[in-house]
């Protein structure tokens, strides 16, 4: 290891260098100096402009070599604050964190996406202003607004395009509308997205291929390869909804075809069929209530959605090769019948070794993973080093 990190490029500007210290970890002017090989001048003024800004702050003493104890400097992930919004097709969750992704207060209420744009932004700011007076935090605190929405958005832009399940959103400029807000900048991308980034940094951050897989209303997937999140080339990578089922009935799908995993297992195809059987089954979440009653019929068609979810997964296990796969979702919440299904058809179906060291696992963070992936994406965009070495041109 040592010797690879001698021909490691070393952190040049202001930017790379704060880099180093957003782990938490104390350093002396000393360290950054060697890490960075620049001038001790040239740190001394990188570290009162961080201070300055409040991104860094004194973290006491190192140890003494002979003399006066070095200072040591820190990130100071409470200089300002990100609220993280996570919309899915019948839920609304926002959070405030602080620029650690610690979630400092929250909210969360049923709210449908259909209710189109106007209703649910209003929501998000009114809730986002609560959480700030909450939080004691001021407006000028805030750094930035990160969204999840459940359906393709374009992330370069903020805009949803052509999105299924809310129709009235399509080409809207989320971004823009909660900027009149909040001057702030605000990134949008998909839901399942911001979950698998939220995921990945909360609980298996020390694995570089992950595949999470959200089971709800629809059914998506967000890609994190080779550590980074993979959105593709027009931001619909991962929408395994809308792959056919092999086999399957060619039950219609709301997206025109026929026979889509989306509309063979899904939370809401699972209760549709419950419900046609005679039971009492509206949603998702009464697929799990039924399902944790002890219901049969209710755990068997849960047990059969994951095995239809393996059949398309087992294909994406043989051409991403994954370490994990991470099942989310409400439907994720009926106990080990939905992962009991895909574990059978995926260890089958895929490629020995592509499966040898798989692990196939429930959410960890549960309804968390969309905040903390929403409050990321934001931290990633206004702490990196680009962003720190505009503040210090400024």
């Amino acid at each position: 290891m040592e010797e690879l990190l001698k021909f490691a490029p070393r952190p040049t500007g202001a930017g790379a260098m704060f880099q180093m210290l957003r782990d938490g970890q104390p350093r002396t002017r000393a360290d950054l100096a060697a890490a960075t090989g620049q001038a001790r001048s040239t740190i001394a003024a990188r570290i009162d402009l961080l201070m300055s800004a409040g991104l860094i702050v004194p973290a006491g003493e190192a140890t003494s070599t002979g003399g006066r104890p070095p200072a040591t400097f820190a990130f100071n992930p409470r200089a300002k604050v990100v609220l993280a919004v996570d919309l899915g097709a019948q839920h609304a969750r926002i959070a405030l964190t602080d620029l650690a992704s610690t979630v400092l207060a929250e909210a969360d209420a049923p709210l449908a996406i259909a209710e189109g744009p106007d209703v649910v932004l209003s929501w998000v700011a009114e809730q986002g202003e609560k959480l700030l007076a909450e939080a004691d935090r001021e407006r000028g605190d805030l750094a930035g607004i990160g969204v999840g929405l459940p359906g393709p958005v374009e992330h370069s832009t903020g805009h949803p395009i052509m999105p299924p399940i809310m129709p009235a959103w399509d080409h809207v400029d989320t971004p823009g509308i909660l900027r009149k807000h909040f001057d702030v900048p605000v990134l949008v991308d998909n839901d399942v997205n911001i979950m698998a980034l939220g995921e990945h940094r909360a609980a298996w951050a020390s694995v570089d291929n992950v595949l999470f897989v959200k089971v709800a209303t629809g059914i998506g997937s967000g890609i994190i390869a080779d550590g980074a999140l993979r959105r593709g080339a027009q931001g619909s990578a991962g929408d395994l909804g809308h792959v056919a089922v092999p086999g399957a009935e060619e039950v219609p799908c709301r997206c025109g075809n026929v026979g889509c995993l989306e509309a063979i297992a899904s939370g809401q195809a699972v209760a549709d069929k419950l419900a046609s059987e005679g039971l009492d089954a509206h949603r998702g979440v009464d697929v799990v209530a039924l399902v944790r009653g002890g219901d049969l019929r209710a755990s068997a068609a849960v047990r059969q959605a994951g095995r239809d979810i393996g059949s398309v997964l087992a294909a994406c296990v043989s051409m991403l090769n994954p370490s994990v796969i991470v099942i989310g979702g409400i439907l994720a919440d009926a106990g080990e019948h939905l992962i009991a299904g895909i574990r059978e058809v995926v260890y089958r179906r895929s490629l020995p070794l592509a499966t040898q060291h798989l692990r196939i696992v429930t959410s960890q963070t549960r309804g968390e993973a969309g905040v903390l992936g929403a409050s990321a994406m934001v931290v990633d965009h206004v702490l990196s080093a680009a962003a720190i070495d505009a503040l210090a041109g400024a």
